[in-house]
């Protein structure tokens, strides 16, 4: 059984913030991981991005949002920074901030 935790009340908040159809859809990722597994996610939806962290790719109608995670352990996954996205690219601002978030989480 997978776990997904959020890393405290700033991300908390950053979800909050989302607009109600991209959280809504982040709920529901959370949840597939939750009951099927971080491995049975579709492809597009997750990505790689550097050394431990990797990002859930979110689409709603009201446009796109992203949710920086690490995995802790073999069936933990923690949300360690949530935006949404306005560049093409994640940008480096955001990378900067889910690294210092993630740096002590083992």
């Amino acid at each position: 059984m997978w776990t997904v935790k959020i890393l405290d009340d700033a991300v908390e908040a950053e979800i909050r913030a989302l607009p109600e159809d991209l959280r809504a859809r982040l709920g529901r990722a959370i949840d597939l991981i939750e009951t099927e597994g971080l491995d049975r996610l579709p492809r597009d939806l997750v990505r790689h991005l550097e050394g431990k962290l990797w990002e859930l790719r979110i689409q709603a109608r009201s446009g796109i949002s992203r949710a920086i995670y690490v995995t802790a352990n073999r069936k933990l996954v923690i949300v360690v920074r949530v935006f949404v996205k306005k560049t093409q690219k994640t940008p480096t601002k955001e990378l900067a901030i889910a690294r210092r978030r993630a740096k002590d989480i083992e």
